[in-house]
């Protein structure tokens, strides 16, 4: 019985003309859909991703702070072509040349007061939070008190 059923639907499919497509370009059709797939989720993220480095190398400038891939930042000192000289800390004396590729973010000096701006702010906002939290704690204490 359910043989019939295929059979009927397939010959039904074959006389729209649907299923003969199909059977000649279906894997033609399936191959072109997972490179266009590809492309989406993998290749452009990653040539976008390439732009967005190649963008911060090309403005990266003496002064500014770096964050290498191994976690630590430092002070751009002096820019080559391929090398960076970078200062870590405040020791004058911890001057590293590393390889442009191995920085993974730059942050510019006014980025950084304003970073830390916006970061005293939210600290700030905690803080009062916290606080607020307190006084709502000893005030439902001392309810339970005057019980």
């Amino acid at each position: 019985m359910l043989q019939g059923l295929l059979l009927e639907a397939t010959a039904e499919a074959e006389q729209t003309g649907l299923a003969g497509f199909f059977s000649k370009y279906g894997m033609i059709v399936m191959i072109i859909g997972l490179f266009v797939l590809m492309y989406f989720f993998m290749i452009r993220p990653s040539n976008k991703e390439n732009k967005r480095k190649q963008a911060m190398m090309s403005s990266m400038a003496v002064g500014d702070t770096v964050l290498t891939s191994s976690g630590f930042y430092g002070v751009v000192i002096d820019i080559g072509d391929e090398v960076v000289i970078v200062e870590f800390g405040s020791n004058k004396n911890c001057r590293i040349p590393m390889q442009k590729s191995a920085i993974t973010s730059v942050e510019k000096p006014e980025d950084a007061e304003a970073n830390a701006k916006a970061a005293q702010e939210r600290k700030e906002a905690q803080q009062a939070k916290e606080e607020a939290k307190r006084k709502k704690k000893e005030e439902r204490e001392a309810k339970k008190a005057d019980k």
